[in-house]
């Protein structure tokens, strides 16, 4: 388990899209040093009680998730509801 800590969503104007995607990044860092994980998940990052706009939040996380997924068998994205799951389809679109 790679522990992620995103940021609590304050408006937009403080970073915090430069900090979920580090949060990303930072967690794709950690696994590839391991050297034998083929398998990574994700929940959907700060969009709970640190209320980050679950739109921004998908389109950064599948942006990043993208990015890596030559390195990996496979990258899930963890999802709480249909809600959810159509977010993320239509950013993976």
């Amino acid at each position: 388990m790679i522990h992620a800590v995103g940021p609590v969503w304050d408006g937009g104007a403080k970073g915090e899209g430069r900090l979920l995607e580090s949060a990303y990044r930072s967690s794709f860092r950690v696994a590839l040093a391991q050297g034998d994980i083929a398998t990574i998940a994700f929940p959907a990052i700060s969009t709970g009680v640190y209320r980050f706009p679950k739109r921004d939040a998908a389109a950064i996380a599948v942006r990043v998730m993208r990015e890596h997924d030559a390195r990996f068998e496979r990258i899930v994205a963890c999802v709480f509801d249909a809600t959810d799951e159509a977010i993320y389809a239509k950013a993976l679109a």
